[in-house]
């Protein structure tokens, strides 16, 4: 298994984490010369905080472990393609990649709906973006969670 499966597979272990508290099942990991330097998941609903998304928890991680609001050279590992508020955070912590599982037809920012990370030259800092790495793992997590959800 390749390095970049092993993260994802990580990131999505964290996704079960929310759906076992009830959020939506999204995962992410922060990963920086190969080490996770960050790791979070969906928690809006019990922290009653709308930013709690998994790629805010785990940069929140990331900053207070390498004492650093910014994070260049890392990777962002995220189970659902990052919505407008998360790709804001991003570029702000100047993470360097972004490789997501599950396109976001609905508020995706990397490409899907906006394109805010890989190729908006109005930000100071560019961040590289790869999609569909275990996307119908991912995928098929969220509409379980769902379909559970409308019954």
């Amino acid at each position: 298994m390749t390095e970049d499966r092993v993260f994802m597979q990580h990131a999505l272990e964290l996704a079960r984490r929310a759906e076992a508290q009830g959020e939506v099942p999204v995962g992410a990991v922060l990963v920086r010369d190969g080490e996770i330097i960050g790791e979070g998941w969906n928690q809006p609903i019990g922290r009653h905080d709308p930013s709690a998304h998994a790629e805010i928890m785990a940069l929140r991680d990331a900053g207070r472990r390498q004492q650093n609001y910014r994070l260049p050279g890392s990777t962002l590992y995220v189970t659902l393609e990052p919505c407008p508020m998360c790709a804001g955070a991003i570029v702000h912590a100047r993470v360097g990649k972004v490789a997501y599982a599950a396109a976001d037809p609905r508020t995706g920012a990397a490409g899907s709906v906006f394109d805010l990370l890989p190729s908006d030259s109005r930000f100071n800092h560019c961040t590289d973006v790869v999609g569909g790495l275990l996307a119908e793992q991912s995928a098929d997590m969220l509409r379980q969670f769902f379909r559970a959800r409308r019954r």
